[in-house]
């Protein structure tokens, strides 16, 4: 069974002699019970432990690809191409401003790039570090962190094929652009979020790797990547306000392209769902690694 730590202070004694002994300071390893808060002093002194997971993520993330990190700018380039032809060409959506249609769709491919990979690592993650796990004691939380920000590397080298899109339709970045790292960050906390409450149940039933790609690609299509908000009717629009996805993909735009801001309600309800799934993921996951181990 899972256990935490808590520590047992160090023991002195004097001995006959008069000289002072003490013995060696000790973990002990005890059942948690209830509700298991976050020891954020035990996160603080492992931390370089996170440095080395994310770096470890990075490095074997193309490991024996002959093309290594051309993949991060290929896929979303080759995305890109096939949603302006069918959807920008054939079904003749359009961005609802005088933005290019490739430009407009390219910031959310990317971002819902990272998403995608950041959902499919957290939520996969405690499996993925099975063997560590079951030898060795770190705080398991850095399991699913580490594995929402490794796909970042993929992200900013996607932004060399924004750029050159930029310079293609001669057009230049909007000033919003130092805000990019807010919206992204929105999509880190709903990915994390979403990993924390699965990544527990990952474990013992196998079929949640099945599900998540088949969802995940679902979600996709209720989220403004390939249309503008503007494109859905108004009728319907109360439906992209419950989606916190929808906040993030539209305010990447506003910080790349200097489109529209989001609504405050897409931005409230990202927000707010950002910090429930957090908040009430640390909980679940807390409650799930007592027997994770056990079920690997």
């Amino acid at each position: 069974m899972a256990a935490t730590l808590s520590p047992v202070q160090t023991s002195s004694s004097i001995a006959a002699d008069g000289i002072r002994s003490s013995t060696p300071a000790m973990r002990r390893i005890r059942a948690s019970r209830g509700l298991v808060p976050v020891d954020f002093r035990e996160l603080l002194d492992y931390r370089s432990l996170l440095y080395l997971f994310m770096w470890r993520d990075i490095k074997t993330r193309y490991r024996q690809t002959f093309l290594s990190g051309f993949w991060a700018l290929f896929r979303p380039l080759s995305t890109m191409v096939l949603f302006s032809v069918i959807f920008g060409g054939i079904a003749g959506i359009k961005s609802g401003t005088d933005i290019p249609y490739p430009l407009f769709v390219f910031p959310g491919v990317i971002v819902w790039g990272y998403f995608t990979s950041a959902v499919m690592g957290s939520c996969l993650s405690l499996g993925a570090n099975g063997g560590l796990l079951s030898k060795a004691y770190f705080p398991r939380l850095y399991a699913p962190i580490a594995s929402v920000t490794a796909p970042l590397t993929d992200l900013v080298l996607s932004m060399i094929v924004l750029f050159g899109l930029f310079a293609w339709y001669q057009r230049s970045p909007s000033w919003h652009i130092v805000f990019l790292p807010i919206a992204v960050l929105f999509g880190l906390l709903i990915a994390l979020g979403i990993g924390l409450w699965i990544t527990g149940l990952a474990v013992k039933y196998r079929d949640i790797g099945f599900a998540i790609p088949f969802l995940v690609q679902i979600w996709m299509y209720a989220t403004p990547v390939i249309y503008p908000v503007s494109a859905v009717p108004e009728r319907y629009r109360w439906l992209l306000a419950l989606n916190p996805m929808s906040a993030v993909i539209e305010g990447s735009r506003w910080a790349l392209l200097g489109y529209p801001f989001p609504s405050a309600q897409l931005t409230a309800t990202a927000l707010g769902t950002a910090l429930v799934l957090v908040g009430a993921g640390v909980y679940i996951f807390r409650r799930s690694e007592r027997t994770v181990v056990d079920l690997m």
